[in-house]
């Protein structure tokens, strides 16, 4: 075509494609159950060597038994969820009541069977409950959030039998479940209404891991508002500037965020990373 100057209008260069914004981290179903398994297993082997009586040190006030306890109540409330069970699950004080110290690890590990069979047998679709934001399918759901519950309560065991708080090497979780896990908490537990960290100063935290994937790159953005936090996966190259910037390995951060480790480091205000600490508390019930 001629324009009216006579000469060839210049072909316009083609659109640059549209920033996407990443999705969930793929972690497939048999992964997480993987997962689960070796975290079971890491617990059972660290809860013998400390003995049901130690100190949990990330947990304040719990020993080994409670959380032995507690880790295992969570996976027969699992199991009857998977089930569409309405029978009540004991509670752990019950169940310290009445199974005895010293089949205690036994029962545990009973339970982690019990629930692998039901994850075996339930449809993934399965009308189970799900509670929280941006939740995949319910089997999954739940598949992924025993891998990422019984892994943090296989490092308080761990806790316990260091009579510390482990560093991410020692409890040894894999980039990409703790890209999995980090994504759960920012995406599904903090966004849930209001909770501790918002007030009437509205801030801004970038969670911004230093080994992201290269193919998948994944970082997020919390918009912190006095009704609640909203927050937006986006990747380390194309952050929104923030008030604090929590950086690590994916696994720092998954065990930091966690409040179960201490190598988070902030780049800006660091008053946030303690008010997350002391404020953002995920709890039973």
């Amino acid at each position: 075509m001629i324009d009216s100057s006579g000469t060839s209008p210049a072909t316009p260069a083609p659109a640059a494609p549209a920033a996407t914004t990443p999705s969930r981290p793929a972690f497939p179903f048999g992964a997480h159950l993987a997962a689960v398994r070796t975290a079971a297993d890491a617990l059972l082997a660290d809860a013998a060597a400390a003995g049901l009586d130690a100190s949990v040190p990330t947990c304040p006030g719990w020993r080994v038994a409670n959380v032995v306890a507690h880790q295992g109540m969570v996976h027969r409330w699992t199991t009857a969820n998977l089930r569409l069970d309405p029978t009540p699950v004991p509670t752990e004080a019950e169940i310290l009541a009445t199974v005895p110290h010293a089949d205690l690890l036994a029962w545990f590990a009973a339970g982690i069977t019990e629930m692998a069979a039901a994850f075996a047998a339930a449809d993934p679709d399965v009308a189970a409950l799900v509670f929280l934001d941006d939740a995949p399918p319910p089997r999954d759901f739940w598949a992924r959030r025993q891998a990422h519950e019984t892994g943090m309560h296989a490092v308080d065991v761990l806790a316990a039998r260091l009579g510390r708080r482990p560093t991410a090497v020692e409890a040894a979780i894999p980039r990409d479940l703790a890209l999995d896990g980090l994504d759960e908490l920012l995406t599904g537990f903090v966004t849930r209404g209001r909770n501790g960290l918002c007030d009437a100063e509205a801030t801004s935290i970038a969670v911004v891991p230093d080994d992201a994937l290269p193919a998948a790159p994944l970082a997020w953005f919390l918009e912190v508002l006095p009704e609640g936090i909203r927050t937006m996966r986006t990747t380390p190259e194309r952050t929104p500037a923030a008030d604090a910037v929590f950086r690590g390995t994916a696994a720092q951060l998954h065990l930091g965020l966690w409040n179960r480790g201490d190598e988070v480091r902030v780049d800006g205000r660091a008053d946030l990373l303690a008010r997350w600490a002391e404020r953002v508390q995920i709890t039973w019930g």
